[in-house]
């Protein structure tokens, strides 16, 4: 089994979900135009939790929040050798004119946001998109994309990997770093 070094523990994990949850609040202050949307699947986890967050800390948030399926969107889509399997999306309203803060767990080549704000225009011309992600590798961008708002900031090489963790109780949640070695063994 692979061993990763942790980079976020619980402590900073959850310090981290909040400083991003308030730099929303700051921001957008009661969310009245302004519309949360996860990506599926692994944003969505982080995007449920900040909402959860939101929630708690301002009570005068009004903001729609959504569910959203890239799947058909990817640039990889036809590429792949086994079919993929897509999640629902549950989107029930229009982004129309709204800022959009779109979310997901790992911002690293820049193709699923871009698939993401690709899928986005069927339900409207935002007025503004905002990306939020727990963390930005910022090395490798294929696309020219940049995060808003992100936890944490972690440069490594291409063969390097960055997986976020989660769990039910949220003492387990951490963000851990895969080093890849010269002989191709991971570390």
């Amino acid at each position: 089994m692979r061993k990763g070094k942790v980079i976020l523990d619980k402590g900073k994990f959850e310090l981290t979900l909040k400083r991003l949850s308030f730099e929303l609040i700051e921001n957008h202050g009661d969310f009245s135009e302004t519309c949360i949307i996860g990506i599926q699947e692994r944003g969505v986890l982080l995007a449920d939790r900040i909402t959860e967050i939101v929630k708690q800390n301002s009570k005068k948030a009004k903001y729609k929040y959504g569910k959203l399926d890239i799947t058909f969107y990817r640039d990889d889509f036809r590429r792949r050798d086994n079919p993929l399997s897509p999640s629902k999306t549950e989107i029930d309203f229009l982004i129309e004119d709204k800022r959009v803060i779109l979310i997901d767990d790992v911002l690293y080549t820049g193709r699923t946001i871009h698939a993401a704000m690709s899928a986005l225009m069927d339900f409207g011309r935002p007025r503004q998109v905002e990306l939020l992600t727990l963390v930005n590798r910022r090395f490798n961008r294929h696309l020219p994309i940049k995060a808003d708002y992100a936890g944490i900031n972690v440069d490594a090489l291409d063969d390097a990997y960055v997986r976020v963790d989660w769990d039910d109780d949220a003492a387990k949640n951490k963000i851990l770093f895969f080093a890849v070695d010269k002989n191709n063994r991971e570390s």
